[in-house]
């Protein structure tokens, strides 16, 4: 009706300009016209909100920090789609993709036999959302089939197991081609990059080939004792807590320390089949493995989708395919040749991220042993055809509170290209200072978890919106995520809490919908969110917990706790220059974890000996306590009491 009366008021008001009375009815109907567009769209948005279940909130989420429009390859030298589908391919896929593959299969009658069991885990481990490839069927299709007839898929994967293959048809992938978000243009390959979207049903096998596999490499050493990433039970954080603890204690020696952060360029697409097998083969893998690896890396074929694209399927190179299960592992196992022992430093590394660490006396000298270093690794990177990204490498030179600052400007020249350190470093993450501040590392995590605030607000204006139960979701799931990343391994300053616990006393009272001068103390109870104090303590003890619970043979972090602390094994990792800094540094000795931590700090003790005090509570006097450990035993206090209600006289 509006839209009517607009037309026909605009018609007159055409058809007579001169008249000031139908251009005045012309301005009105306009105005009630648009304004009726804006609050259908207003009421709209408003119940869309408020009938959102758990499964849309993330919908209204995206809507609510907006999706940029995909941007189109447009590349020089391609024309035509067929020219342009070529140009992407070469980019992506370079070099010629490998063929082994075998004629004629003989069973491995050494390959131990599938279970059912192995079968049911690698389902249950599925997401039953995850895109699907070219066969267009979903995860939880598999997951119904096995429901109604759980040998069918066990029937069907058996025999590759046994026989050590992976098919052609599940080799099949898609390529989707996104822009780079940030960057100045997009006229060249380089500001795209490609999500392969694989077959789900093939993911079922890969994710029995990748438990199998990485039993066997914790069983034979295929992994150095350095590395950290895909494998089960090591996340960055350990990694992170061992390079702060091996700075710390060489700097308690006396020593100078320099960190040089390096990171492998097209590390994935650059594993070379035979040479991985050839690795395989070397620690005593049994051959089925080594066979299925074999297959798994060669003879892949993939179309590249995006606006125009042909949609031909095209075989390419690619070296341990990005999306699957089995592929980090796979890649560790690979460049684990190129850790090598370093005389009082770290070779550290997180999948395809890797620290060099050195000290000495000087760091005129750290940086000739880092050169040094680096000329070591890149000659082993030579004969695994892996090489390292320029812009992403980073120099820091570690620093106490008693060094003088700046403490050395001395850069570091690998490959032609001069690095400078820098005063703030970004590895895994997590922001490092060369005085191992935190307080850089919480800015940034606070900023980022205000931006994300400031659109998730858009949600639940005043009186309107989600539920709070919804709200209570994406507080919990969304933003303190963000604002608690790297609390396991860092702590926030007093100042720095502050701040902090500002910010959740926000998202707090926009969760409940309360007034300003609700108090803060009784904000906790009524969002079911706990206070910052004790979401931080809990995550921190968590990640205690699993260092402490971890093989020593495995976290690098495990096997530099106190012998005297009772671990799953009593390994450790020896050159931990423990007594090195007891003799050069009187006022560093080991910190007896049996014993209460002192309130004043009269000595100066190793970061991961003070890891047992905050666990003391669940420590027997030889080490862990057998007693099951629950949620309510890692929090160090209860929600705070309501005030009391006044009884009126």
């Amino acid at each position: 009706m509006l839209r009517k009366a607009y037309g026909s008021a605009l018609r007159s008001s055409n058809r007579d300009r001169f008249d000031a009375a139908l251009l005045a009815s012309a301005r009105a109907a306009r105005s009630a016209y648009f304004k009726a567009i804006k609050k259908a769209k207003r009421d709209h948005w408003s119940s869309f909100l408020a009938s959102a279940t758990p499964q849309t909130v993330w919908t209204a989420k995206k809507l609510a920090f907006g999706c940029p429009l995909p941007r189109f390859p447009e590349l020089a030298g391609a024309s035509t789609p067929p020219e342009l589908n070529k140009a992407l391919l070469d980019h992506f896929f370079p070099g010629e993709p490998p063929n082994f593959l075998d004629t004629i299969l003989l069973p491995f009658w050494e390959c131990l036999p599938l279970s059912l069991d192995e079968v049911a885990r690698a389902l249950g481990r599925s997401s039953p959302t995850s895109a699907p490839a070219p066969d267009m069927t979903p995860n939880s299709v598999w997951k119904r089939v096995h429901r109604v007839a759980h040998h069918l898929i066990h029937d069907l994967l058996a025999p590759l197991v046994t026989y050590g293959s992976h098919p052609l048809t599940y080799k099949r992938a898609d390529g989707i081609v996104l822009d780079k978000p940030g960057k100045p243009s997009y006229d060249s390959p380089s500001s795209f990059r490609v999500i392969v979207l694989l077959q789900t049903f093939s993911n079922i096998l890969e994710r029995i080939m990748n438990f199998r596999l990485s039993c066997v490499a914790q069983a034979t050493g295929l992994l150095n004792r350095h590395q950290c990433g895909s494998l089960a039970g090591l996340s960055a954080s350990d990694a992170v807590t061992t390079l702060t603890h091996k700075v710390k204690t060489l700097q308690m020696a006396g020593r100078k320390v320099s960190t040089l952060c390096l990171d492998i360029k097209w590390g994935f697409d650059n594993v070379n089949p035979s040479t991985l097998g050839g690795i395989l083969r070397a620690k005593g893998v049994n051959p089925y493995l080594v066979s299925w690896t074999r297959f798994f890396l060669s003879g892949r074929s993939c179309q590249l989708l995006y606006q125009g694209s042909p949609r031909v399927f095209a075989p390419v190179s690619v070296g341990t395919p990005q999306g699957s299960p089995v592929s980090p592992l796979l890649f560790v196992i690979y460049v684990s040749r190129l850790h090598c022992e370093i005389p009082s430093g770290l070779s550290l590394s997180n999948v395809d991220d890797f620290g060099l660490t050195v000290s000495s006396a000087f760091y005129r000298r750290n940086i000739q042993i880092l050169e040094k270093q680096y000329a070591r690794l890149k000659a082993r990177g030579a004969r695994l055809r892996v090489g390292f990204s320029v812009p992403k490498t980073e120099l820091i030179h570690w620093r106490t509170n008693r060094d003088r600052d700046p403490i050395s400007n001395a850069p570091v020249h690998l490959d032609g290209s001069v690095f400078k350190p820098k005063s703030e470093v970004r590895w895994l993450g997590y922001w490092f200072t060369p005085s191992i501040s935190t307080t850089p590392h919480f800015v940034k995590r606070l900023a980022k978890a205000q931006g994300a605030f400031v659109a998730v607000k858009r949600l639940s204006p005043p009186g309107i919106g989600l539920p709070p139960f919804l709200c209570h979701r994406l507080a919990s799931c969304l933003l303190f995520p963000i604002l608690s990343y790297g609390a396991d391994v860092f702590m926030p300053t007093v100042h720095m809490l502050r701040k902090l616990s500002v910010f959740w006393h926000k998202v707090q009272r926009w969760t409940t919908k309360c007034f300003l001068s609700t108090p803060t103390d009784i904000l906790a109870i009524k969002a079911c969110l706990p206070p910052r104090d004790l979401l931080l303590t809990y995550k921190r003890r968590l990640a205690n917990l699993r260092i402490m619970c971890s093989p020593p043979e495995i976290n690098p972090a495990t096997a530099r706790l106190p012998l005297s602390l009772q671990t799953p094994s009593l390994h450790r990792h020896s050159p931990d220059h423990r007594v090195l800094s007891a003799r050069n540094a009187g006022s560093c000795l080991p910190l007896p974890w049996t014993q209460p931590r002192p309130p004043t700090k009269n000595r100066a003790h190793l970061p991961l000996d003070t890891l047992p005090h905050s666990m003391l509570f669940l420590l027997g006097p030889d080490g862990l306590s057998p007693l099951p450990v629950t949620s309510q035993h890692l929090l160090i206090d209860h929600y705070p009491d309501p005030p009391p209600r006044r009884s009126n006289p």
